[in-house]
Protein backbone atom coordinates (compact mmCIF):
# COMPACT_ATOMS: atom_id res chain seq x y z
CA UNK A 1 0.00 0.00 0.00
CA UNK A 2 1.60 3.42 -0.71
CA UNK A 3 1.00 6.53 0.94
CA UNK A 4 -1.67 8.14 -1.73
CA UNK A 5 -3.85 4.40 -0.92
CA UNK A 6 -2.73 4.75 2.91
CA UNK A 7 -4.33 8.41 2.96
CA UNK A 8 -7.26 7.73 1.17
CA UNK A 9 -8.15 4.95 3.12
CA UNK A 10 -7.43 6.98 6.10
CA UNK A 11 -10.16 9.52 5.23
CA UNK A 12 -12.55 6.88 4.22
CA UNK A 13 -12.48 5.41 8.02
CA UNK A 14 -12.35 9.13 9.24
CA UNK A 15 -15.34 10.37 6.93
CA UNK A 16 -17.41 7.37 8.02
CA UNK A 17 -16.56 8.25 11.41
CA UNK A 18 -18.08 11.54 11.36
CA UNK A 19 -20.86 10.30 9.25
CA UNK A 20 -21.87 7.41 12.13
CA UNK A 21 -21.25 10.51 14.62
CA UNK A 22 -23.94 13.21 12.84
CA UNK A 23 -26.47 10.29 12.49
CA UNK A 24 -26.15 9.69 16.12
CA UNK A 25 -26.84 13.40 16.94
CA UNK A 26 -29.89 12.92 14.49
CA UNK A 27 -31.16 9.82 16.31
CA UNK A 28 -31.10 7.59 13.35
CA UNK A 29 -31.19 3.84 13.38
CA UNK A 30 -28.03 1.72 12.47
CA UNK A 31 -29.18 1.79 8.47
CA UNK A 32 -29.18 5.48 8.51
CA UNK A 33 -25.79 5.80 10.20
CA UNK A 34 -24.63 3.12 7.39
CA UNK A 35 -25.95 5.49 4.82
CA UNK A 36 -24.66 9.02 6.18
CA UNK A 37 -21.18 6.99 7.01
CA UNK A 38 -21.64 5.80 3.32
CA UNK A 39 -22.20 9.51 2.26
CA UNK A 40 -20.04 11.13 3.92
CA UNK A 41 -16.79 8.76 2.86
CA UNK A 42 -17.86 8.24 -0.53
CA UNK A 43 -19.67 11.29 -2.17
CA UNK A 44 -17.26 13.93 -3.09
CA UNK A 45 -14.73 10.84 -4.86
CA UNK A 46 -17.51 9.39 -6.26
CA UNK A 47 -18.92 12.88 -8.18
CA UNK A 48 -15.03 13.50 -9.15
CA UNK A 49 -15.04 10.51 -10.83
CA UNK A 50 -18.40 10.95 -12.57
CA UNK A 51 -16.76 14.15 -13.83
CA UNK A 52 -13.41 12.88 -14.94
CA UNK A 53 -14.60 9.56 -16.38
CA UNK A 54 -13.19 7.27 -14.12
CA UNK A 55 -14.99 3.66 -14.02
CA UNK A 56 -15.87 1.98 -12.38
CA UNK A 57 -16.23 4.72 -9.47
CA UNK A 58 -13.30 4.52 -6.37
CA UNK A 59 -15.77 2.73 -4.22
CA UNK A 60 -16.98 -0.76 -6.62
CA UNK A 61 -15.44 -3.66 -5.98
CA UNK A 62 -13.21 -2.51 -3.36
CA UNK A 63 -13.81 -4.44 -0.34
CA UNK A 64 -11.34 -3.17 1.92
CA UNK A 65 -13.26 0.77 1.78
CA UNK A 66 -16.78 -0.92 2.05
CA UNK A 67 -15.57 -2.52 5.27
CA UNK A 68 -14.06 0.42 6.83
CA UNK A 69 -17.12 2.03 6.45
CA UNK A 70 -18.74 -1.01 8.23
CA UNK A 71 -16.65 -1.18 10.61
CA UNK A 72 -16.24 2.72 11.65
CA UNK A 73 -20.07 2.52 12.23
CA UNK A 74 -19.86 -0.44 14.44
CA UNK A 75 -17.66 1.58 16.58
CA UNK A 76 -19.73 4.29 16.97
CA UNK A 77 -21.85 2.17 17.85
CA UNK A 78 -20.59 0.42 20.37
CA UNK A 79 -18.98 3.74 21.60
CA UNK A 80 -21.92 4.34 24.01
CA UNK A 81 -22.04 8.46 25.58
CA UNK A 82 -23.74 11.69 25.66
CA UNK A 83 -24.89 12.85 22.03
CA UNK A 84 -23.46 16.55 22.94
CA UNK A 85 -19.76 15.29 23.25
CA UNK A 86 -20.09 14.33 20.18
CA UNK A 87 -20.20 17.73 18.86
CA UNK A 88 -16.45 18.85 18.90
CA UNK A 89 -15.39 15.32 17.85
CA UNK A 90 -17.30 15.50 14.74
CA UNK A 91 -15.45 18.92 14.12
CA UNK A 92 -11.90 17.38 14.09
CA UNK A 93 -12.55 14.45 12.78
CA UNK A 94 -13.81 16.08 9.94
CA UNK A 95 -11.13 19.09 9.53
CA UNK A 96 -8.80 15.84 9.08
CA UNK A 97 -11.09 14.02 6.51
CA UNK A 98 -10.91 17.17 4.29
CA UNK A 99 -7.21 17.39 4.44
CA UNK A 100 -6.95 13.95 3.57
CA UNK A 101 -9.21 14.13 0.90
CA UNK A 102 -7.87 17.10 -0.85
CA UNK A 103 -4.61 15.67 -1.29
CA UNK A 104 -5.87 11.96 -2.37
CA UNK A 105 -8.04 14.19 -4.75
CA UNK A 106 -5.57 16.21 -6.24
CA UNK A 107 -3.26 13.59 -6.74
CA UNK A 108 -5.57 10.60 -8.46
CA UNK A 109 -7.09 13.73 -11.02
CA UNK A 110 -3.36 14.63 -11.78
CA UNK A 111 -3.05 10.61 -12.30
CA UNK A 112 -6.06 10.82 -14.45
CA UNK A 113 -4.50 13.25 -16.92
CA UNK A 114 -6.11 16.72 -16.09
CA UNK A 115 -4.46 19.93 -15.82
CA UNK A 116 -3.37 21.23 -12.30
CA UNK A 117 -6.11 24.01 -11.99
CA UNK A 118 -8.71 21.70 -12.53
CA UNK A 119 -6.95 18.75 -10.22
CA UNK A 120 -6.92 21.30 -6.99
CA UNK A 121 -10.93 21.88 -7.85
CA UNK A 122 -11.58 18.00 -8.39
CA UNK A 123 -9.48 17.87 -5.06
CA UNK A 124 -11.90 20.19 -3.17
CA UNK A 125 -15.33 18.56 -4.75
CA UNK A 126 -13.05 15.44 -3.44
CA UNK A 127 -13.11 16.51 0.46
CA UNK A 128 -16.34 19.01 0.28
CA UNK A 129 -19.14 17.05 -1.14
CA UNK A 130 -19.43 14.03 0.88
CA UNK A 131 -19.95 16.18 3.82
CA UNK A 132 -23.02 18.22 1.31
CA UNK A 133 -24.82 15.40 0.85
CA UNK A 134 -24.40 14.17 4.58
CA UNK A 135 -25.80 17.11 5.39
CA UNK A 136 -28.70 17.29 3.37
CA UNK A 137 -29.69 14.18 4.06
CA UNK A 138 -29.57 14.72 7.73
CA UNK A 139 -31.77 17.91 6.88
CA UNK A 140 -29.10 20.35 7.55
CA UNK A 141 -27.33 23.71 6.12
CA UNK A 142 -24.48 22.07 4.19
CA UNK A 143 -21.50 23.19 6.29
CA UNK A 144 -19.70 23.90 2.80
CA UNK A 145 -22.84 26.86 2.38
CA UNK A 146 -22.56 27.53 6.06
CA UNK A 147 -21.69 31.31 6.87
CA UNK A 148 -18.70 31.86 8.71
CA UNK A 149 -16.93 28.64 7.93
CA UNK A 150 -13.45 28.27 5.93
CA UNK A 151 -14.29 24.94 4.80
CA UNK A 152 -14.18 24.39 0.88
CA UNK A 153 -11.69 28.06 1.04
CA UNK A 154 -8.69 25.73 3.45
CA UNK A 155 -9.73 23.12 1.13
CA UNK A 156 -8.67 25.49 -1.69
CA UNK A 157 -5.33 27.04 0.04
CA UNK A 158 -3.62 23.55 0.53
CA UNK A 159 -4.54 22.67 -2.74
CA UNK A 160 -2.70 25.54 -4.35
CA UNK A 161 0.40 24.81 -1.73
CA UNK A 162 0.08 20.88 -3.59
CA UNK A 163 0.67 22.00 -6.54
CA UNK A 164 3.19 24.74 -5.52
CA UNK A 165 5.04 22.43 -3.59
CA UNK A 166 5.08 20.01 -6.48
CA UNK A 167 6.12 22.79 -8.84
CA UNK A 168 8.91 23.32 -6.46
CA UNK A 169 10.33 19.52 -7.32
CA UNK A 170 9.64 18.30 -3.65
CA UNK A 171 8.89 14.29 -3.35
CA UNK A 172 4.97 13.25 -3.99
CA UNK A 173 4.76 12.07 -0.14
CA UNK A 174 6.00 15.76 1.18
CA UNK A 175 3.71 17.17 -1.17
CA UNK A 176 0.79 15.11 0.60
CA UNK A 177 1.33 15.71 4.12
CA UNK A 178 1.69 19.73 3.43
CA UNK A 179 -1.64 19.88 1.90
CA UNK A 180 -3.31 17.95 4.66
CA UNK A 181 -1.21 19.72 7.27
CA UNK A 182 -2.43 23.14 5.91
CA UNK A 183 -6.41 22.09 5.15
CA UNK A 184 -6.55 20.75 8.87
CA UNK A 185 -4.60 23.91 10.11
CA UNK A 186 -6.80 26.67 8.58
CA UNK A 187 -9.76 24.43 9.52
CA UNK A 188 -8.75 24.23 12.79
CA UNK A 189 -7.76 28.56 12.84
CA UNK A 190 -10.35 29.85 11.36
CA UNK A 191 -13.24 28.31 13.71
CA UNK A 192 -10.97 29.21 16.87
CA UNK A 193 -10.46 32.83 15.36
CA UNK A 194 -13.43 33.14 13.50
CA UNK A 195 -12.20 33.99 10.50
CA UNK A 196 -14.66 34.13 8.07
CA UNK A 197 -15.13 34.99 4.11
CA UNK A 198 -16.59 38.44 3.62
CA UNK A 199 -20.56 38.44 3.17
CA UNK A 200 -21.63 38.89 -0.95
Amino acid sequence: MNILQLIAYTGIFIFAITGALKARTHKMDIFGAVVIAFATAYGGGTVRDLLIGIKPVNWVNDYLALGLVLGAVIIVFLFNANVSKFRRTIFFTDAIGIGMFTAAGIEISLSAGLNEGYAVIMGVITATFGGLVADILSNEIPTLLRRGELYATACLIGGIAYIGLKEAGLSKNINLFVCVMIVVGLRILSKWKRLTLPEI
